[in-house]
């Protein structure tokens, strides 16, 4: 193993940073042995906090309690604190690996405080370098902490070019346990890339070299990224079971742990769907009975309809709620005073999400402008198209509901799908500055959705066609029920064209006038019924038709149920 000294070192005298505290904090890094590294740096807090840049290795002491901090041994207020001892005068007389290290404490903040073109800025100095430095340890690093700056600005191929880079040189060092943590953003990168099997393989493997580690944040991460594969899989318990475990593995290290936040919002959003799927299940089971023939009164009577599946939906809603406001006390605490914004926009949007699924738009539409707002401030394209996108059905469902009457009026003086086209319009604006296919796939989902709400079928079919080839390396769609519903619109709209033409030209196809006189009303009832806003009676009005034909003829057309 190569040590890493300055060039030009001296004696050791009194007061000097003792190269065995270096060499021990790098091996402990490399091979993961945190307790023995918090333990280290617990010893030498005195000198930590005396450090001064005219002692020699001053800055490469620096850059390993960079490494440190970000493995949670302290906030970065420990980094906010020392870098600025380091003033031009001081880092003339560095050598070039000191200045090296000196370059990663400070992209490091730059990326505790969300500063991503700085702190790129700052690590590819490091990598520019390597060449030129007798220990790459910080070079392997450098790349990874790119790798991980580029993923959150959703830059998904290049972060994993970087990424894998790094890897290799911490396995070229012989540091097997420094490259699995690597691999674990190799894994979630390949699972954004829609290839989960391979995520799951490496996933397994990054494990299999972490088990000999006392590394309770890895561990944590290990069991968050099982969780959000088996949650984009369907597997919601397992999903649950996943987060659990990975909030039990950060809490060894820190109650309030930042990532624990990120797991906690992650619960939330799981128990969601799994309440949404019990909704689902008690609307079937109502309908069931509802129905002549259906389950007789004295047996609906000795077997209340769905009480257990109530009490869980009431249970589960009330839980999200909840994970979501530990979350968001984290994220505004941060790290070193500095709120994780990126989290809390996530916060807003999934609460939104709660909100919505509610029929509580105006709560989900506060929300959903507090996230953007977040989103704007810091220049975050994945926050802004998510909240663009939660915007867009706010104003669908509000459209929906009746709360905005028609398509030319609302309370702003704006039309309800205008206003929601231009919602769907700026989030596939957003969604484009990054390489997240996914965002990007559902942003023309919604906006393929207003299209065809507004009847510009060619531009709703090109926006299903751009969803659809954004996500053909997806093995499974689980979860796309609004790309299949776009789909169905699309494909139904694009029957009706060639039959009005046949009819235009008297071609019959031997049916009846009755028949004819049917299928018309099949066409027209729907659209009248959008366009008035889709209450039955006003269309039984302007048609001078009964209500229960219009009833029969829209669930005929499996369109959504009509108030």
């Amino acid at each position: 193993m190569k040590k890493v000294v300055q060039r030009g070192a001296r004696p050791a005298q009194r007061g000097d940073i003792p190269d065995t505290l270096i060499a021990g904090l790098r091996e402990d890094l490399a091979f993961r042995r945190i307790a023995s590294g918090f333990d280290r740096l617990r010893r030498h807090a005195a000198l930590l906090d005396s450090l001064d840049p005219r002692q020699p290795a001053a800055a490469t002491l620096l850059g390993f309690v960079a490494q440190w901090v970000d493995t949670g041994y302290a906030d970065y207020g420990v980094l906010r604190r020392l870098v600025p001892r380091f003033t031009n005068g001081s880092r003339a007389a560095l050598s070039l690996e000191g200045y090296a290290h000196l370059r990663m404490a400070e992209g490091l903040v730059a990326l505790a405080d969300e500063n991503y073109d700085a702190a790129i800025h700052h690590f590819q100095f490091v990598v520019s370098v390597a060449d030129d430095l007798t220990d790459l340890e910080p070079v392997a690093i450098a790349c990874f902490w790119i790798g991980r700056t580029l993923r959150k600005e959703g830059r998904y191929d290049d972060a994993l070019t970087y990424t894998e880079r790094g890897r290799d040189l911490a396995l070229k060092l012989g540091f097997a346990p420094m490259a699995a943590i690597m691999r674990l953003l190799e894994s979630w990168l390949y699972f954004q890339k829609g290839r989960p099997a391979e995520a799951r393989r490496i996933l397994h493997e990054a494990q299999g070299a972490l088990e000999a580690t006392d590394d309770s944040v890895s561990a944590g991460n290990v069991h968050s990224a099982y969780g959000r594969i088996a949650r984009r899989e369907g597997r919601y318990e397992r999903a649950l079971e996943h987060f659990a475990a990975s909030i039990h593995e950060f809490r060894k290290r820190d109650p309030q742990h930042r990532l624990l936040a990120r797991s906690l919002n992650n619960m939330a959003f799981v128990k969601r769907l799994i309440a949404n799927a019990l909704a689902e299940k008690m609307d079937r089971e109502a309908a069931r009975r509802r129905k002549p023939g259906g389950e007789p009164r004295v047996a609906a009577a000795a077997h209340p309809p769905h009480s257990r599946d109530r009490e869980r939906f009431e249970t589960l809603r009330h839980e999200s709620f909840e994970h979501l406001a530990a979350a968001e006390s984290i994220f505004e605490r941060g790290s070193g005073g500095v709120p994780d914004s990126r989290g809390l926009g996530n916060v807003h949007i999934d609460r939104g999400y709660l909100h919505m699924d509610s029929g509580q738009l105006d709560l989900a539409e506060r929300e959903a402008v507090l996230a953007h707002a977040v989103g704007a401030e810091k220049k975050d394209n994945i926050i802004l198209a998510r909240a663009r996108i939660l915007q867009c059905m706010v104003a669908v469902a509000q459209f929906d509901e009746g709360i905005i009457e028609s398509y030319d009026e609302d309370p702003a003086g704006q039309g309800a799908t205008q206003q929601a086209e231009e919602f769907a319009r700026e989030a596939v604006e957003y969604a484009r500055h990054t390489q997240n296919r996914r965002l990007l796939a559902r942003a023309y989902v919604w906006h393929g959705l207003v299209l065809a709400g507004g009847q510009d079928l060619d531009g709703a079919r090109d926006c299903a066609e751009k969803a659809e080839a954004l996500l053909r390396t997806e093995t499974d769609l689980h979860g796309w029920e609004d790309l299949h519903d776009l789909k169905r619109r699309v494909q139904r709209a694009g029957n009706v064209d060639p039959m009005l033409r046949e009819w235009s030209q008297g071609l019959m196809g031997g049916k009846s006038f009755r028949k004819i006189s049917d299928e018309f009303a099949a066409i027209v009832i729907p659209r009248v019924w959008e366009r008035e806003g889709r209450k039955v009676s006003r269309v039984a009005a302007r048609l001078r038709v009964s209500p229960k034909k219009v009833r029969r003829i829209l669930a005929g057309a499996s369109k959504p149920k009509a108030k």
